[in-house]
């Protein structure tokens, strides 16, 4: 298996904290009895519910409809009964409007999902329309709609997609089981993807602390011409998009660019995996892998989820909460968003439930910075973070854009390697709201 090793610089090396879950298979979650699905399940225009209450519905009906072009529909999980259409609480602290389905617990499918044809037979429209249909968005957290990547504009040429195999981030094991258990499904996905876009290169970057993972896929994609698979250095942020695109190709985003302007479109395996079901099977975006971890969670695991199913039926799966819990995330401890209701809904980018104990999730005190530069090095888009934030600290928000701030990919490895534990990426993001409330409300004058 000859197979090149790549990486980027910059990036650091917090503890994996992956061994709880990465030797568990998958397991399919118990059928919910009511799903809550919100109708902004992604980066864009959310959708416009298309039924009321007391309609029957089939698993994979669509219930949402996109208005924009940036936007995916969104579709049942269960078959059953809409007993509310409403604002509920969703995963980002505010309110949603979302569709509340009574499961009849039936799962009765829609009689008109049916396979989609032989790849060989579909055009690069039936694809993209097929993928737009089905409420395909980026399945690493992401959830950029994944029609809307496959459309990049006539002065950008695209000839590489990339698959983003790495999960740098600590604790998550979801694409890392998806990848040893249905590795067909990635490399087909790949493959579908890259007909859409009339490209004849395809990369599949997967760590290197994933060795078996990197066989199965490897063993997947012989003979396939035009994909490679890559070993990625293990090292954090080794996918983020521009490190991601940098490793595999050497090819550098401009700044305040878009991976299309590098050649580049970049996908999540799991994306990939979620376009082969659709083509498939015809089946809509309705289930993902959730890793279910942390030492505040009795018995981790790796699960597929029902989308609308709420983390707290998720987490009793796992045996409830363990001791003193001192924060519930969705996502990584990286990149996550702490969650404040056990409450909300499991949506298509909810990679990861993690439950950290009070202990773990304890802040440290921040104190002076001591200029070491140790946030400098480790920044894999070169900036400046601790001259960055101190302008934003200071509501210098001018002189913060002047600085690049807005070429902040918000990875959180300044704050990690930061010896005074100064909030670096925090104040950095409020930098980047205010600068873009900011352009905003210069456009609408």
């Amino acid at each position: 298996m000859d197979i090149r090793t790549l990486t980027f610089k910059g990036g650091t090396h917090p503890p994996h904290s992956k061994k709880a879950t990465e030797g568990l298979a998958l397991e399919r979650a118990n059928e919910p009895k009511v799903v809550v699905i919100p109708m902004q399940q992604h980066i864009g225009a959310p959708c416009e519910p298309i039924v009321q209450v007391g309609d029957e519905v089939k698993v994979g009906q669509k219930i949402g409809e996109a208005k924009g072009f940036v936007s995916a529909p969104v579709h049942s999980s269960v078959s059953g009964k809409v007993i509310a259409v409403e604002p509920r609480l969703y995963s980002g602290g505010m309110n949603v409007t979302c569709v509340v389905i009574e499961s009849d617990m039936q799962n009765t499918i829609l009689a008109e999902i049916a396979p989609k044809g032989d790849l060989a037979g579909l055009s690069p429209d039936d694809i993209k329309g097929m993928i737009k249909e089905a409420g395909i968005v980026g399945m690493g957290g992401a959830t950029f709609p994944t029609h809307v990547k496959l459309a990049p504009p006539p002065d950008k040429k695209v000839d590489t997609v990339i698959l983003n195999g790495a999960e740098c981030e600590p604790y998550l094991t979801s694409d890392h089981r998806l990848m040893l258990e249905y590795p067909e499904d990635v490399v087909f996905g790949l493959q579908a993807l890259m007909k859409a876009l009339g490209v004849k290169k395809g990369y599949i970057g997967i760590e290197t602390n994933k060795p078996d993972a990197i066989e199965k896929v490897f063993e997947a994609a012989k003979g396939i011409e035009g994909i490679e698979v890559v070993a990625l250095k293990t090292k954090y942020p080794q996918g983020a998009e521009k490190q991601l695109i940098y490793a595999c190709t050497r090819r550098e985003v401009p700044s305040g660019g878009l991976p299309a302007d590098a050649g580049v479109v970049v996908n999540n395996v799991g994306t990939a995996a979620a376009v082969a079901k659709a083509i498939k099977t015809g089946m809509p975006l309705i289930e993902r892998i959730v890793t279910i971890t942390g030492e505040g969670v009795n018995n981790p695991k790796n699960l597929i989820v029902k989308i609308g199913t709420s983390f707290r039926e998720i987490i009793e799966q796992c045996g409830g909460l363990k001791g003193k819990v001192g924060k519930v995330i969705a996502g990584g401890p990286m990149m996550g968003i702490t969650q404040f209701s056990l409450d909300i809904p499991a949506i298509k980018g909810t990679s990861g439930i993690l439950v950290l104990s009070e202990e773990e999730a304890r802040l440290p005190e921040p104190s002076n910075c001591i200029r070491c530069g140790k946030c400098v090095e480790t920044c894999p888009i070169n900036l400046m973070p601790i001259n960055i934030s101190a302008c934003s600290l200071a509501n210098r928000h001018e002189q913060a854009e002047a600085l690049n701030a807005m070429d902040c990919i918000e990875c959180g490895s300044c704050s990690f390697v930061c010896p005074a534990k100064r909030p670096l990426v925090d104040s950095i993001r409020v930098s980047k709201r205010e600068i873009l409330a900011r352009r905003k409300k210069a456009q609408s004058k």
